[in-house]
């Protein structure tokens, strides 16, 4: 082997013992904390705040979880149904929305397309806390204040998700088979859901992932609009037992149980819709 070949090497060998090593890195960082939360689900609350917290004694892992569903009368279970009503149900319909906008604005000419399309990326950039008080104050105008609708209704807006929508639309729907459907004779309502609408399928899914992550963690919009804790999601529950548990310590076994329940269904949405999800996410790419 020559010298300039190996000389050729070293500098791949390092480049890729860097980016191992950040990658590493990364990977420890983001699951320390879920291996911390699985070890302290399983600790009582003593343990908790002993030295041997890796030790394998004191394992309540059960009995955790058992006192999380009686805490309160069983108001977590009320908090985790919640959530999944306003995460499930909010982001499939939200995706449908935000697909069928994108859409529209990839397909159809309008007098000022550009214009309105500009206004969706500027809301794109508004924070989500900034909208919160106007929001209260439009629920609070109709009625609807400390209801399941004035946290369900705003999160099936989403500009992000028209912006998404715009370009799943441009990468997977050709225009040539929009008119082969007209030209057979189908409306524009039925093209879009028959033909355009299995297309954008994995847009649909992405969409619908992102959308799901942000209204499972949403928490200023529902702390400002619910006052009845039998509508809060789990993670203003959290919030409320965590809140309690410097004056009641027996909250703190049962806070650090449900945030590790609360993670399971995001993974489980990702792990499920993974492949759906990674083809969306390559729209356009190759074309």
């Amino acid at each position: 082997m020559s010298a300039d070949t190996l000389t050729a090497g070293r500098p791949r060998l390092v480049g890729r013992t860097v980016v191992n090593t950040v990658v590493g890195i990364a990977v420890l960082y983001t699951l320390l904390p879920v291996l911390w939360l699985v070890l302290a689900a399983s600790k009582n609350r003593d343990a908790l705040f002993s030295s041997d917290f890796f030790s394998l004694a004191d394992f309540s892992f059960v009995q955790n979880l058992r006192d999380l569903f009686a805490m309160d009368g069983g108001l977590y279970g009320r908090w985790y149904t919640n959530s999944l009503l306003y995460a499930v149900l909010g982001a499939a319909i939200s995706a449908l929305i935000s697909v069928a906008c994108g859409y529209a604005f990839d397909k159809y000419r309008f007098r000022h397309k550009e214009k309105v399309f500009g206004l969706v990326l500027a809301a794109v950039m508004v924070p989500q806390t900034v909208l919160a008080l106007p929001l209260y104050l439009m629920a609070s105008a109709t009625g609807v204040v400390d209801t399941f609708w004035a946290v369900f209704i705003p999160v099936l807006f989403n500009p992000f998700g028209v912006y998404l929508g715009r370009i799943f639309s441009q990468g997977y729907v050709p225009d040539e088979v929009l008119e082969a459907a007209r030209m057979d004779g189908a409306g524009e309502l039925t093209t879009y859901v028959r033909v355009a609408l299995r297309m954008l399928g994995p847009g649909l899914v992405t969409v619908f992932l992102f959308q799901l992550t942000a209204i499972w963690n949403n928490f200023f919009l529902p702390m400002v609009m619910l006052s009845d804790e039998k509508l809060y999601p789990v993670s203003l529950g959290l919030y409320t037992w965590n809140s309690s548990a410097s004056v009641s310590p027996e909250y703190y076994p049962v806070v650090i149980m449900g945030s590790l329940l609360a993670v399971l269904p995001l993974i489980l949405a990702f792990i499920l819709l993974q492949r759906f999800w990674k083809s969306g996410l390559t729209a356009g790419s190759v074309k």
